[in-house]
C-alpha cells in the first residue's frame, strides 16, 4: 500500500499537459479546483469529473498509475460518504435502524461528496506528474514574485514547498524500507486492536525521523557546498516563456468555468 502512493513524482513526457509553461499549470490547477468546489448538481460535477478524466488520457499518463496513488484515499472517501449517508435526512426514506437513516438526499450527496475528492485528487496529483520539481519552483516563484515588495523571501518559499513534495516519494520508500525491515526482524505490524497496531508502528517512526533529519542535513550542506542562496537575482537555464497551448488552456478554463456557473443556475444544487 506505502509503495503505491504516486502523489510528488514526476513522469517525464511529451504530451500536451507536460509541455504547458509551468506559470499555466499553477494557474489552472488552481482554476480547476475551484471550479471543483463551486459546482452544486450532478451536471457541473460532470463536467468537471469528464475534464478530470480527459486530462489525465491527454497526458498519456498510464491510468493504472494514477488509480494506485488513490488507493491511500480509498479510505476517506468512504468514510466520508457514509457520514454522508447516515447524517443527511432529506429526500425520501430508504432504510432505518435504530438512530440510522438512509434516504434518497444522503445517498445523492454521498455520490457526489466521493466524486468531488475524487476529481480533486486526480487534478492537484496531474500537477506534480507533469511537471519536474526544478520547473515548478521557477513557475511557483516567478507567479509569487509580485510579493517581493513586500519583502516576503518568494524564492525561498518556493524552494521549500518543491522539496516538500519532491521528498514526498522519497519517504514514502524509506517506510516501506524499514517496515520490510521490521517484518524481517519478527515485528507483527499488522495484527491485534487499534492500540497494538499504534505501539506497533513506534519502531518505523523512530528510524523515520532520524533519516528524515539525516537526508534534511545532508541536503543543506550540499547546497551550501554548492553556494546555493535564496536571495539575489538568479539565473535559469530554460527561459519560461507562454505558448499558444497555454492561451488555448486558458480559454478553455474560462468556458468551463462559465459553462459550470450556468448549468448551477439552471439546475440548482444538490448539497
Amino acid at each position: 500500500m506505502i509503495k503505491d502512493i504516486t502523489i510528488g513524482q514526476y513522469f517525464p513526457g511529451n504530451s500536451f499537459i507536460h509541455k504547458l509553461d509551468p506559470r499555466a499549470k499553477l494557474i489552472i490547477t488552481f482554476a480547476a479546483l475551484v471550479e471543483i468546489f463551486i459546482c452544486k448538481n450532478f451536471f457541473s460535477l460532470g463536467v468537471v469529473l469528464v475534464f478530470s478524466v480527459a486530462s489525465i488520457l491527454i497526458s498519456r499518463i498510464s491510468f493504472k498509475i494514477v488509480m494506485k496513488g488513490l488507493k491511500v484515499i480509498y479510505f476517506i472517501i468512504v468514510l466520508t460518504s457514509l457520514l454522508q449517508i447516515f447524517y443527511n435526512d432529506d429526500g425520501t426514506l430508504l432504510f432505518e435502524w435504530w438512530k440510522l437513516k438512509v434516504t434518497t438526499g444522503g445517498v445523492f450527496t454521498a455520490v457526489f461528496m466521493a466524486v468531488r475528492i475524487f476529481c480533486l485528487i486526480l487534478v492537484s496529483s496531474l500537477l506534480t506528474y507533469t511537471t519536474s520539481p526544478t520547473t515548478l519552483t521557477d513557475g511557483l516563484e516567478r507567479l509569487l514574485s509580485p510579493l517581493k515588495a513586500l519583502k516576503i523571501p518568494v524564492d525561498v518559499l518556493a524552494m521549500m514547498m518543491t522539496i516538500a513534495l519532491r521528498f514526498i516519494p522519497t519517504l514514502i520508500e524509506e517506510i516501506d524500507k524499514i517496515m520490510n525491515a521490521q517484518k524481517a526482524r519478527g515485528a507483527d505490524l499488522e495484527s491485534g486492536n487499534l492500540t497494538k497496531r499504534a505501539k506497533a508502528l513506534i519502531p518505523i517512526f523512530i528510524p523515520l525521523f532520524v533519516n528524515s533529519f539525516r537526508r534534511a542535513y545532508e541536503l543543506a550542506f550540499a547546497m551550501e557546498c554548492r553556494c546555493y542562496s535564496g536571495s539575489g537575482k538568479r539565473t535559469r537555464m530554460k527561459v519560461m516563456k507562454m505558448t499558444w497551448r497555454d492561451i488555448v488552456s486558458f480559454v478553455f478554463m474560462a468556458v468551463m468555468l462559465t459553462g459550470i456557473i450556468l448549468l448551477n443556475h439552471f439546475f440548482g444544487a444538490v448539497i
